[in-house]
């Protein structure tokens, strides 16, 4: 018995992969970010921590815009969907800090750490890009305003 995509489905699994694929160039340049300030350059572990996150958001950010969720309809809501990434970055920046540090605490190296936090952050974000941040389609404010 084979098993075929129907068209939507294949647009889904490409999105996934590509979802994959930019989530990991933001895990790598974090990490990696991490490593030179936390190992090379003796920094503490917040700001190393810190420092890497701010690098992985902004590659994470441009990959996911414009390449895995690219929608020419989002162009007119850059504002909007850059403030809603700003808005889940800092609420998974606390999450990740703390999951880390926890683990770290209770003797796991925050270099394995890290490993269980994308883990997590990968099915997290790619809910809250695809529904929330970098949706299909947006609502006007007025639309919104004459529902309430």
């Amino acid at each position: 018995m084979k098993f075929k995509l129907r068209k939507k489905q294949k647009r889904e699994v490409k999105r996934i992969t590509e979802y994959l694929i930019s989530g990991g160039a933001f895990f790598w340049s974090g990490y990696l970010t991490f490593f030179v300030l936390d190992s090379l350059l003796g920094a503490s572990f917040f700001w190393s921590k810190v420092t890497a996150t701010l690098v992985g958001w902004t590659v994470n950010y441009l990959l996911q815009r414009f390449w895995v969720f690219s929608n020419p309809k989002l162009a007119k809501h850059q504002i909007e969907t850059g403030r809603r990434y700003l808005i889940i970055s800092f609420v998974n920046l606390l999450i990740d800090y703390f999951l880390v540090l926890g683990l770290k605490n209770i003797g796991i190296s925050p270099y394995i750490g890290q490993f269980f936090s994308a883990g997590f952050f990968t099915i997290w974000n790619y809910l809250w890009y695809k529904l929330w941040v970098f949706p299909t389609k947006f609502k006007s404010k007025r639309a919104a305003k004459k529902s309430v």
